[in-house]
């Protein structure tokens, strides 16, 4: 394996023995949302999630990992982790808090494991491919393997067409 591509989120799961699939990019233009990456490397936009990060104050962080063409329910998030209210991390503070830049958020790798939320719409597919820890790289992997490296859970945390 080429050296550039060993991001904490990759060597993370070759620690862990995972089986996985990086499937790396071109970067055309600014063009780092998920939609657009899942047309780059020639996937379905369901299969392809991204990973955002939600605060209920200080020191309080739930990783959300949702498909990219869909919107995070903050109100679900928050009653699913047992807090008021929870908001989307000011992309500010993503690096200081990841250790991670917008684009190429992996939910493996980060600078501590926090409690990390999977939507339920993973459920019954074989694979999903995330963030491989910078823009350019995506890792292919299966659900089972997601929640075990990030001892995550699956909940309805995506918004319906109807909220």
């Amino acid at each position: 394996m080429v050296k550039k591509n060993k991001t904490n989120a990759v060597r993370m799961l070759e620690q862990q023995k995972i089986s996985f699939d990086l499937i790396e990019y071109e970067l055309t233009g600014d063009q780092v949302d998920g939609v657009s990456v899942a047309k780059k490397i020639g996937y379905p936009v369901f299969v392809v999630f991204k990973t955002l990060i939600v605060t209920a104050g200080p020191q309080k962080y739930f990783v959300c990992i949702i498909p990219v063409d869909k919107e995070l329910n903050l109100k679900e998030v928050a009653k699913v982790v047992g807090e008021k209210k929870v908001e989307l991390l000011p992309l500010k503070d993503l690096l200081q808090t990841t250790g991670y830049i917008r684009g190429g958020c992996s939910p493996f790798g980060m600078k501590k494991l926090f409690p990390t939320l999977v939507d339920i719409s993973a459920n019954n597919m074989e694979f999903i491919i995330v963030s491989g820890g910078k823009i350019g790289l995506q890792v292919k992997l299966t659900l089972a393997d997601l929640l075990k490296m990030t001892k995550g859970k699956v909940a309805a945390i995506s918004k319906n067409e109807k909220d």
